[in-house]
């Protein structure tokens, strides 16, 4: 299965189990500190690649450290990293991650992660794959005003396409984002974004509201697992449990665990509960690709879970 993912790259400086949230001019500590490959497209690439997908990446990057720190670790973990271009003129973005066992708080400078063009994305590139995948968009400036025709495009080229929003730092919540639903086959917000792009707080109507004709919404819930809509009816699946080290791109990992089955033909519960097992792995490590799963490794959590909770 080759798979492109048209996306934002930078590192993560992951600043771990803070003794409490920082405030405007006061000091905290935290425990432990790492400084990782970030961004969500290149978890969910590294995540695709670890289940054994051939994923090839176009994005941007700096011609400066962090994005040799890129760069490298995409290619040890598998990456064909042959699309990615340099540029001397931006900076590779950096994203520090203030999280807990629970959640995790972001501060972002974009540099390279707003500079990828759809004109960046040869038709070579997209002809030669079965699926596009894309996230940020909200983060992916440049990439935002032509996202719905490189959709387009790679349709009439027989592919299969997915989004995962990502957050919207001005909480603005643009509505031409549902316009950009009408060429996406696979929606993945998770419980935060499904509420603002939709301003329904209930979870089910939000789904309704979000799936159109061609358009499969799969939401992440957290704590309460995933949600999809199908057939007129809600379908759910609980997340798997785990002790988690660190929460940081669990969600990305989800989206490859969830487009890793659906790809190959599996029943959408299957390929939820394949997901929510990818993404309850990855957080086992610190940082999002570190402890992401092999398929044998999440099919071994769900066949645990299975014994443990015979129906």
């Amino acid at each position: 299965m080759k798979i492109l993912i048209a996306g934002e790259l930078n590192v993560d400086l992951v600043l771990q189990r803070y003794q409490s949230f920082p405030a405007l001019g006061k000091e905290v500590l935290v425990e432990d500190m790492s400084l990782t490959l970030g961004s969500s497209s290149a978890i969910c690439a590294a995540g695709l690649a670890k289940l054994g997908n051939h994923v090839s990446l176009v994005a941007k990057l700096g011609c400066d450290t962090f994005g040799s720190l890129c760069l490298d670790a995409l290619v040890q973990l598998g990456v064909d990293c042959s699309s990615i271009l340099r540029d001397a003129s931006i900076k590779t973005g950096v994203t520090v991650s203030i999280s807990s066992t629970q959640d995790r708080a972001l501060v972002t400078y974009l540099g390279s992660i707003a500079a990828l063009r759809a004109s960046d994305i040869s038709d070579n590139a997209i002809r030669s794959c079965r699926h596009l995948h894309v996230s940020s968009f909200f983060l992916q400036q440049a990439l935002r005003p032509d996202l719905k025709s490189l959709f387009a495009r790679a349709h009439r080229h027989g592919l299969t396409t997915s989004l995962d929003p990502g957050f919207d730092p001005s909480e603005g919540w643009a509505r031409d984002l549902m316009d950009v639903l009408t060429e996406v086959d696979v929606f993945l917000p998770n419980e935060i974004e499904l509420e603002s792009i939709t301003g329904v707080h209930d979870r089910n109507s939000a789904l309704r509201a979000l799936t159109n004709e061609r358009t499969l919404v799969v939401a992440k819930l957290g704590s309460d697992g995933c949600m999809a809509f199908r057939g007129g009816e809600i379908v759910s699946v609980p997340v798997f449990p785990v002790n988690p080290v660190d929460t940081t791109g669990a969600g990305d990992s989800f989206d490859a665990g969830f487009l890793h089955a659906w790809l190959r033909g599996k029943d959408l519960e299957d390929a939820m509960r394949f997901g929510a097992a990818c993404g309850a792995l990855s957080t086992q490590g610190i940082g999002g690709t570190a402890a992401q799963a092999s398929e044998i490794q999440a099919s071994q959590l769900m066949r645990k879970v299975e014994l443990l909770n015979p129906t």
